[in-house]
């Protein structure tokens, strides 16, 4: 006996007796760190698979609320997400020009597709006789011309157009006080 207390330092410290036997090694159960009555860890009694119920204000006092593993993880998320939020920034500016520029495209499409029925119509004999009829007044041998001038209709070869004598002013002062000159109601020369 007294040869076991030299090993261990003396009397045990915790109150237990020793019994002369050699300490467990091995033992299943985890080894108490809190203060523990000695009836609970009599031999003889038998102890509950469950932990005796914790008051609230014991819980709190143990675990903080943010522990140290939480807040890593926190601060790892927020890192990863501002690493991805200006290449996801870009992917989507690129994803909203790619939209625009395809609708440009369809827009450009349909404006070639315009042009090249112009062409086609344009190619047409027919078609160009009847815009220099309509825009250029050109008649084709054979047909009679009708101007309408000052609200009388005469004909193409009859009566030229009335010209006007009036000389051109020679600066744009002149030009400008013959305009006031009309304006007053005086005709001038």
């Amino acid at each position: 006996m007294s040869s076991v207390r030299g090993r261990r330092g003396g009397a045990p410290s915790d109150g237990r007796r020793h019994t002369g036997r050699a300490p467990r090694v091995h033992s299943t159960r985890p080894v108490g760190t809190g203060l523990r009555t000695t009836a609970a860890s009599r031999p003889g009694q038998r102890r509950s698979g469950r932990r005796p119920a914790r008051t609230p204000a014991a819980s709190a006092r143990r675990r903080p609320l943010f522990t140290g593993r939480a807040l890593l993880l926190g601060a790892l998320i927020l890192l990863l997400a501002l690493t991805l939020a200006g290449p996801l920034r870009q992917y989507l500016a690129g994803r909203a020009e790619l939209v625009q520029l395809a609708a440009e495209g369809q827009d450009l499409d349909k404006r070639v597709q315009e042009l090249r029925t112009q062409v086609a119509r344009e190619d047409d004999p027919a078609y160009t006789q009847r815009e220099a009829r309509q825009r250029l007044t050109y008649v084709l041998p054979g047909d009679r011309l009708v101007m309408v001038v000052d609200g009388k209709a005469v004909d193409g070869e009859a009566v030229a157009p009335a010209k006007t004598t009036k000389k051109a002013p020679s600066s744009w002062y002149e030009g400008l006080l013959d305009s006031l000159r009309v304006a007053d109601g005086d005709p001038g020369d």
